[in-house]
């Protein structure tokens, strides 16, 4: 299966405007994420204990589950736009070990060498478009799913490429205004409601995506 989950505001936007390295998910986003990082299991990542057992704890478990690989786009690694830069180095914004612990594959138009990281990640990087990062990423995940991680581009793009199999919408009760949606130009698709999970701060929608 190929799945993807983001955060969106109540307008429609996964990411405010003016991204920027110090602001990575753009205006008036700071509180996206508020709901994740009380978690439970989102703590014990972090070698922390306690935390919001709740329903959110729940989605977030399953959503991390049985997961052999990932793709994301260029905006998601980082690293600003153009040929990537040798010094310094950008291994992506997690530090030497990041939360992924499986191939990560990033679409991007410039070349760079795979990238190992601790904890069995490693960024690799494709330059001939979503469905050749799809083919790489199913091939490494062997009978696990593959999770495309965003942004918005890199969701769009499979879901323009009748390749996403279930999407799942963390709403967050914001207006944000501007940035980046996730759905402008999508192609028309029938979404089968598989699942609505409502928590403190966020309600979780989860469609299983059928094609017409």
């Amino acid at each position: 299966m190929i799945r993807a989950h983001m955060a969106t505001s109540l307008d429609g936007f996964v990411a405010g405007a003016n991204q920027t390295l110090e602001k990575p998910f753009g205006d008036h986003t700071e509180h996206f994420n508020d709901w994740l990082w009380e978690l439970a299991a989102v703590r014990k990542t972090f070698g922390k204990t306690g935390g919001d057992t709740g329903p959110s704890n729940d989605v977030f478990l399953d959503r991390t589950a049985n997961i052999g690989a990932f793709v994301m786009g260029r905006n998601m690694f980082g690293g600003g736009p153009g040929p990537w830069a040798k010094e310094p180095r950008w291994d992506g914004w997690w530090g030497e070990n990041p939360p992924y612990h499986a191939p990560v594959f990033v679409l991007t138009h410039y070349p760079r060498d795979p990238q190992p990281m601790e904890g069995g990640t490693t960024f690799h990087f494709v330059t001939d478009g979503i469905e050749s990062a799809l083919a790489k990423a199913r091939a490494a995940a062997k009978d696990k799913d593959v999770v495309v991680a965003g942004g918005a581009q890199a969701v769009g793009q499979a879901l323009r490429a009748g390749a996403l199999d279930m999407l799942e919408l963390h709403l967050i009760p914001q207006i944000v205004g501007a940035g980046a949606r996730l759905l402008d130009g999508i192609p028309p698709a029938i979404l089968q409601q598989d699942r609505v999970v409502p928590a403190n701060g966020v309600t979780h929608l989860r469609y299983r995506i059928r094609r017409v």
